[in-house]
């Protein structure tokens, strides 16, 4: 079997990572440098409407044309480059397993045996990629290994390979896009005690993917469909203007701290119906964030959630971290990953409500510069 989920290990000197999504490419390359990283580009490009459909690629040509005219705009020439798939696309799971077991059999079991036990499909249709993590002392006092299994479909992955295999690219990396995520903002989780979680809301155009972080190991993850586009359209419809997929306008408001129940009171809410509509799809995305922290500490009663992080294209709508912090009485930050990385960027091209939406990009060029987890 081809594993074109690649393992974690490879290094190379100059990365160029490429995010893909419904609205936009993005585009970054970075450099290591002694002192860390240099940035040489980033830019962001739209994705006009037909390339994806539920969030799927279903033009791979012309999205190969997108690509291709994105790295050319951004002045970048590459051979190879890493990329991800969205966290709807593919399946995480911690599995562990017998410590004795050496690393062929270790091997053998993940990808012949335990990966069929997890996926809702076929093991047949999945591309599967494991990395094992460290040992452990279960509660009957037997030593076991922690083992991080993903997997996603072959059709995916292969739509993946094949549109930029059309841009003329060579997909070096192809990893769950939650992972790049977490690459940028590794420093901040690792402030967090063992027993702390951080649950990562990215916010992105059609869906919010929700993954719960421990050690800087996703432990549960669920894509809620909730996005930009529906909380944009949420503010239109009131408005009576038709929906459209440049979702800038949320960058020009600001959440007010208000229950729901409280609506009918609000000054805001009052003069501007329109922000007591968005806000009550934030509401409805809240209770399903609620439901998700609540499932899994529900299984894992040591745990405590330290800090709601919030990412992706909405994660940096204005007051957005005092809305959720009020509601769910959970510390909650936005994400700068510009300076998590202590690199630099063009202020008028990527303002801070835009930063928290560069997370997965500048994650695809660390992991593609220097083959770090």
């Amino acid at each position: 079997m081809v594993n074109r989920l690649k393992s974690i290990l490879s290094k190379r000197k100059v990365g160029v990572g490429i995010e893909i999504a419904p609205e936009r490419i993005n585009v970054a390359q970075l450099q290591k440098q002694r002192q860390g990283f240099k940035l040489a580009a980033l830019s962001s490009f739209p994705v006009p409407e037909g390339i994806f459909q539920d969030g799927q690629i279903i033009d791979s040509p012309a999205l190969a044309e997108l690509i291709q005219s994105a790295l050319a705009e951004s002045k970048i020439k590459a051979q190879k480059v890493a990329t991800a798939v969205p966290g709807r696309e593919s399946l995480v799971r911690l599995i562990p397993l017998p410590a004795e077991l050496d690393e062929q059999e270790l091997r053998d079991m993940v990808l012949n045996h335990e990966a069929g036990l997890y996926l809702p499909y076929p093991r047949e249709e999945a591309d599967v990629d494991y990395q094992k993590l460290g040992y452990f002392v279960d509660e009957d006092g037997i030593e076991k290994v922690q083992v991080l299994l993903v997997a996603t479909r072959k059709e995916i992955t292969d739509t993946y390979m094949d549109t930029f295999q059309q841009a003329g690219l060579e997909v070096d990396v192809l990893e769950i896009s939650s992972f790049a995520l977490i690459r940028t903002i590794r420093e901040q989780l690792r402030q967090l005690a063992p027993q702390e979680a951080a649950v990562l809301v990215d916010i992105e155009f059609d869906n919010t993917e929700i993954a719960i972080i421990v050690d800087g190991v996703p432990q549960f993850s669920r894509t809620v469909p909730i996005g930009t586009y529906q909380l944009q359209a949420a503010l239109l419809r009131t408005m009576n203007l038709p929906a459209t997929r440049d979702t800038r306008m949320l960058q020009t408001i600001a959440i007010p701290s208000v229950d729901e129940d409280d609506m009918g009171s609000s000054s805001v809410t009052d003069t501007n119906p329109g922000i007591a509509s968005l806000v009550r799809v934030l509401g409805e995305l809240t209770d399903e964030l609620r439901r998700s922290v609540d499932f899994y500490l529900n299984q894992n009663s040591n745990l405590e959630i330290a800090q709601i992080m919030l990412a992706g294209p909405g994660g940096g709508i204005s007051q957005l971290d005092e809305f959720f912090r009020h509601k769910l009485g959970v510390p909650t930050v936005q994400l700068d990953p510009v300076s998590a990385l202590d690199i630099q960027v063009n202020e008028e091209q990527f303002n801070y409500s835009q930063r928290p939406g560069l997370g997965i990009v500048l994650g695809l060029g660390l992991r593609e510069a220097w083959g770090d987890v």
